[in-house]
């Protein structure tokens, strides 16, 4: 059985959402090709000490501030890797590149550079998710007061939405849900349908979201786009993980008003549950957006909500 080697692998961020990328000098393995910065997890380090090591050779930097991400393996002809991302949103000092022959600050969804390493598609998909994936409730708030708070929000930088409605009636459910993705369309922004692939193929949204059950009873990814699907425990995030979905939704974090009484899991264990994993994971219950350090800091990609997502108290 062929070794695995450890890599801490760097997604630095600007404010504006570009990232770094490195080109490979001539003399290595997959000469000018593209790559996110870092490098070989040595003998007794963590991959995020290894991070800061290999930051420092290469570039020059110091993070300040980096967390944990995606854990993607891939095997190459030389080696099979096991890759630990991080995000990397703060540093101090001016990048003095020492081991790339070029570098590029680059933005996923206009991606102006290649070839890239084969082990990184997944990770620009990845890159594409906002931090912010909103549920939509207008069992509770009425069809067109959450059309217009749907609206409102995509004004203001909404770009991921799950499309669930699980108490309005059939017909009522799909003129709403064919109405809400054109809106979701008409700014840009992509609509999963939860739990029903008729209707999301009737409605030309993007794409699928799977109810835990529906999750556990497939063998095989759905056919969309995009897939994604809600998850309690370890055991369907490993499920959705061997499915190759795009991203999981997890929780609860905290107590919700869906559930009262009820404890949430707290950011300790969403950390020690959702951990090396080679997909994205949103953070729900009870959460808003003035959360969305704490759930990065916990090794989320950002945050799943309903109640927060459309002004109401989370």
């Amino acid at each position: 059985m062929r070794k695995i080697t450890a890599v801490a692998a760097a997604v630095i961020l600007r404010p504006d959402g570009a990232f770094l990328l490195g080109q490979r000098a001539p003399d290595t393995f997959y000469p000018g090709y593209w790559e996110f910065p870092g490098g070989k997890v040595e003998a007794g380090e963590t991959p995020r000490e290894a991070l800061a090591r290999e930051l420092h050779e290469e570039l020059e930097i110091e993070v300040l501030t980096a967390t944990p991400w995606i854990v993607r393996e891939h095997v190459y002809e030389h080696a099979h890797v096991r890759l630990h991302f991080f995000r990397v949103t703060a540093w101090r000092g001016e990048m003095q590149d020492h081991v790339h022959a070029a570098l590029s600050w680059q933005r996923a969804d206009a991606l102006a550079v290649a070839p890239m390493l084969p082990a990184n598609a997944p990770v620009l998909a990845a890159l594409r998710l906002p931090d912010f994936y909103a549920i939509t409730q207008a069992g509770e708030l009425g069809v067109a007061a959450q059309l217009t708070a749907l609206r409102r929000a995509l004004a203001c930088g909404l770009r991921l939405v799950q499309l669930r409605e699980p108490a309005l009636a059939p017909p009522q459910r799909a003129d709403f849900i064919r109405a809400a993705a054109e809106v979701c369309h008409a700014h840009g922004a992509r609509a999963l349908v939860n739990g029903d692939a008729e209707l999301a193929r009737a409605a030309g949204a993007d794409g699928l979201h799977l109810p835990a059950a529906q999750l556990m009873a497939r063998d095989a990814r759905p056919d969309f786009p995009l897939v994604a699907a809600s998850c309690h425990t370890r055991a369907e995030l490993e499920q959705a993980a061997r499915l190759g979905l795009d991203f999981a939704v997890f929780g609860p974090v905290k107590p919700t008003a869906s559930h009262p009484g009820e404890p949430g899991l707290g950011w300790q264990v969403f950390g020690q549950l959702t951990e090396n994993l080679p997909l994205p994971v949103y953070a729900l219950g009870g959460l808003a957006p003035c959360d969305l350090a704490a759930a990065q800091a916990a090794g989320a990609h950002g945050i799943a909500a309903i109640r927060a997502a459309w002004g109401q108290d989370s």
